[in-house]
């Protein structure tokens, strides 16, 4: 199996930052897409940034120029910097990863548990 965990969220005042980590563990052979999602109470959850296993990254237009995700390959963990964070950021952020298992051929989706990232204006 694999497995992710998030770290990083917390309460934090308009126009403060935080970073996001999340470590994905198990047997994993490889790890493709990286990805940070986002739930506010009463909306669906949606996508904030993604990068891909070369590096290539995409963001929701609202997060651009504000958040940077990135990520450690050697240690299987993809992070998400968030500056200049406002009050409507406030969600529930989940990681995302597309990983292949030791022995399987085919990609599976794996989420993790999530982490609350509460701002205060």
């Amino acid at each position: 199996q694999v497995q992710l965990v998030e770290s990083g969220g917390g309460l934090v005042q308009a126009g403060g930052s935080l970073r996001l980590s999340c470590v994905a563990s198990g047997s994993i052979f490889s790890i493709n897409d990286m990805g940070w999602y986002r739930q506010a109470p009463g909306k669906q959850r949606e996508l904030v940034a993604t990068i891909t296993s070369a590096g290539s990254t995409n963001y929701k237009d609202s997060v651009k120029g504000r958040f940077t995700i990135s990520r450690d390959n050697a240690k299987n963990t993809v992070y998400l910097q968030m500056n200049s964070l406002k009050p409507e950021d406030t969600a529930v952020y989940y990681c995302k990863m597309g990983a292949v298992r030791i022995g399987r051929i085919y990609q599976d989706y794996y989420w993790g548990q999530g982490t609350q990232v509460t701002v205060s204006s």
